[in-house]
């Protein structure tokens, strides 16, 4: 198994995104550690870890305060050993679909902000850790709107940030052992519905046919003309987390099928 006798922190483990990636990385043998702000989603995933045979641990806190992260990776290394993967997919309540023209200032700037701070706690938290112990892999995610992408809002700022993170700190810790990597994905089907999509937008739930009619759309704005799957980007983090990575670091993995450029 790729992370045998790995112990991995997931923020944002009740999501849809978070909940495949814990899985993923149960299932290659990690000790997983869930973090989020719902004790009942978290529990969800865990049971599904636990009854496939993993490792899955339980903690509610909010990734932005950074007493609660400091605290809960300190506890961590006391109770498994180390911390040897931190992955923060916590989200941040994007606006998208408004001309930046036309959006206010309080939703462009949220998940510019977010991002950027439970990033920057998250990853911090680890980092100490990580170079204390000489090992370790810091994960990022982020859709590459940063390239360039109309109707985005705050999403694409906040994606410049997370790049930047990722490039600056990877070369900060890198020669102490420590690897930082991002992922690069978009629209992935199994986390969209007419709902989800009506709350980003602010506007009506498109019907059952406009909704697949967006799924063929984003298809077809793929290079390969088919969108990447949760099993996929989980395959990938779990591969980018292991030893078999070698020396990647600094850098991003486009999942995205070619939609954007890396």
């Amino acid at each position: 198994m790729l992370l045998e006798n790995r112990n991995a922190v997931v923020y944002g483990a009740g999501g849809s995104i978070g909940s495949a990636v814990a899985a993923g990385f149960a299932r290659e043998g990690a000790r997983v550690f869930l973090v989020g702000r719902t004790r009942e989603s978290l529990e969800r995933v865990a049971k599904e870890i636990t009854g496939a045979g993993g490792r899955a641990d339980v903690s509610v806190l909010d990734a932005l305060d950074e007493q609660a992260v400091d605290d809960h990776a300190r506890s961590v290394v006391e109770t498994a050993g180390s911390i040897d993967i931190s992955f923060n997919l916590v989200g941040a309540g994007d606006v998208q679909g408004i001309p930046l023209i036309d959006m206010t200032t309080a939703d462009f700037s949220r998940p510019i902000v977010t991002r950027a701070t439970a990033n920057f706690i998250s990853t911090r938290a680890a980092a100490r850790h990580m170079v204390e112990q000489g090992s370790g892999v810091i994960l990022a995610l982020d859709s590459g709107s940063a390239v360039g992408s109309p109707m985005m809002g705050g999403t694409g700022p906040a994606d410049a940030a997370t790049d930047t993170l990722v490039r600056n700190l990877a070369a900060e810790i890198g020669p102490r052992g420590v690897r930082v990597v991002g992922i690069w994905t978009a629209g992935l089907p199994e986390t969209l519905s007419p709902e989800k999509l009506a709350a980003v937008t602010g506007g009506p739930a498109m019907d059952d046919a406009a909704f697949q009619g967006l799924l063929q759309h984003l298809d077809g704005m793929r290079m390969t003309r088919r969108s990447p799957t949760l099993a996929q980007l989980s395959a990938t983090a779990a591969f980018l987390a292991s030893d078999g990575a070698g020396a990647i670091t600094g850098t991003f993995v486009n999942v995205t099928s070619g939609m954007f450029p890396s």
